[in-house]
């Protein structure tokens, strides 16, 4: 996706062949940094590999466990819906306990695995699988990117498959895996449109008409960041948490762009990116996540069933200022304020808490995990009496360095100016730090599953580090490869210690005693 960079005066430029083979200025090299990796075809080897190994570990037994061959724990909200979307053509008609609470964009793909498999636990199982076998593709190559290393990609690959929520949540008809999904989309696209903004200056600085203008040099149409908006727009279409990813990457785009237009030398950088940058990027992050969000009702709107499709005139709801607004658009208007009052009063009730809910303090080291399903009496075990359990838990190995790795991300942001760690951060706390904003609303541990990527690519950079350059001389690089491959086998370990309690594998009660380590897991 490449566009035409034009002077101020919108001349078109045509690189100089001469200038082309001129050694680049130091500010060429601040904006254009390392570049990636030229082992394409190993990196994509390495790539396609860990997600077909992520696949195979996310499709295995797909389809256990069940409730006596119905949905577990909240796939009975989600798949049913899916169901009705399917049977309807694209949108629900059964209010469902009033519980017709998040946008359809996740049920219509849980639905295409109904419509393939049927009603069971492969077909509302295999989209949010597939979804999840993407992330791993997804990570592999953003860690790729942050860190400039096919090794280190790789690396990423194998702890993101090692990731006990992401595994589990890959295998559960619910909605949380789908926002994982395009909110690490969003980001990739992102990171990709800044190396490419950066690419621009560049041949502005080559080229020597970067500083024409005070503001800099406009950089055309933005192919990645309109991407980037659509995947967000995705993210809404699921959950609305993805306002919050509006807000988060919206500022980081900013930042980015403000990052580069001083890199490249220009007078007024910030007010560079304001004239220049910020219209088009309220126009890609957010009017296009709206639109995007309007086009998930797609079905809703041609429908004359559907949940609330005609709740004003039913109600008989006064139009006053909106009077303008088509009477379905006022009607998703006042279906979403319904929603929302929703979600704002389902607080946790004094005499009887959900005996799983947790709050987001304990999320970032995975402190009160979920137990999805459970039962009691099954055979395989090789005794008398054997369990199966379904349980949501972090990998403890990566989840519980957590916070060190927060606390170092914000130390290289802020006084190495690391915009890896940086960017990895705000990802991070753009799913996170707002539901501090309602303390007293139920919560539970699987609404962190997005948070889990961005750990991995939190620890990635960190390992990076302990891994260090090929020039610091033989023994530094293998003091440090040894410590890395150490603690990616420790990963994968307790990964696979955990492997009966993320796929309802039959156990002994001892087994089931000794696989929840902590109190607050039992």
């Amino acid at each position: 996706m490449t566009a035409v960079l034009t002077r101020p005066d919108d001349e078109s430029v045509r690189p100089d062949p001469v200038e082309a083979l001129r050694p680049p200025t130091d500010r060429e090299m601040t904006l254009l940094g390392r570049g990636m990796p030229a082992d394409r075809l190993r990196g994509w080897v390495v790539t396609i590999v860990l997600t077909v190994i992520g696949g195979i570990v996310r499709l295995q037994n797909l389809g256990v466990p069940t409730d006596k061959g119905s949905p577990v724990f909240d796939e009975k909200h989600y798949v049913p819906q899916a169901w009705q979307v399917l049977r309807n053509g694209g949108y629900e008609d059964n209010y469902g306990y009033e519980l017709v609470v998040h946008p359809p964009l996740a049920k219509q793909l849980i639905a295409i695995g109904e419509w393939l498999f049927g009603y069971n636990g492969w077909g509302w199982r295999i989209m949010p699988a597939l979804a999840g076998t993407l992330i791993v593709l997804l990570t592999i190559r953003i860690a790729r990117r942050l860190t400039r290393s096919t090794l280190l990609g790789g690396i990423a690959g194998i702890l993101v498959i090692s990731d006990g929520v992401l595994h589990l949540q890959s295998r559960m008809g619910m909605l949380d895996i789908f926002i994982a999904l395009f909110v690490l989309a969003a980001f990739a696209c992102l990171l990709v449109d800044r190396d490419q903004v950066r690419e621009r200056l560049a041949t502005a600085v080559r080229e020597g008409w970067v500083n024409e203008s005070v503001w800099g040099p406009k950089l055309g149409f933005r192919w990645w960041r309109f991407a980037t908006g659509l995947m967000i727009g995705l993210t809404f279409g699921v959950k609305w948490s993805a306002l919050y990813y509006i807000v988060a990457f919206g500022l980081l785009c900013v930042g980015f762009d403000v990052a580069a237009r001083r890199a490249a030398g220009v007078e007024r950088p910030w007010l560079g990116t304001i004239r220049r940058d910020v219209l088009p990027a309220l126009w890609a992050i957010l009017l296009i996540p709206f639109l995007t969000y309007l086009a998930a009702y797609w079905a809703w709107f041609a429908s004359e069933t559907a949940t609330d499709r005609h709740y004003t005139e039913i109600k008989d709801i006064a139009p006053g200022f909106w009077s303008w607004m088509p009477p379905a658009l006022r009607s998703l208007g006042d279906y979403t304020a319904n929603v929302l009052h929703f979600h704002e009063t389902l607080v946790t009730p004094k005499d009887s808490p959900h005996p799983w809910e947790s709050k987001p303090w304990t999320w970032p080291m995975g402190l009160r995990p979920m137990l999805y399903s459970y039962e009691g009496e099954v055979t395989g075990c090789g005794e008398a009496h054997c369990i199966s359990a379904t349980m949501l838990v972090g990998t403890p190995a990566m989840w519980w360095l957590a916070i060190p790795m927060l606390g170092w991300a914000a130390w290289r942001s802020i006084f190495r100016a690391d915009w890896r760690y940086a960017a990895v951060l705000v990802g991070y706390l753009g799913g996170y730090v707002f539901w501090f904003t309602n303390i007293d609303r139920q919560m539970y541990f699987f609404y962190a599953t997005p948070l889990a990527a961005f750990l991995v690519l939190g620890l990635t950079l960190c390992l990076g580090q302990i891994l260090g350059s090929a020039r610091r001389g033989f023994e530094r690089r293998g003091t440090g490869l040894l410590v890395v491959s150490l603690y990616v086998g420790l990963v994968v370990a307790n990964f696979a210690w955990l492997w009966p309690i993320l796929n309802g594998v039959a156990i002994t009660s001892g087994q089931w005693e000794a696989e929840r380590w902590l109190p607050s897991w039992r």
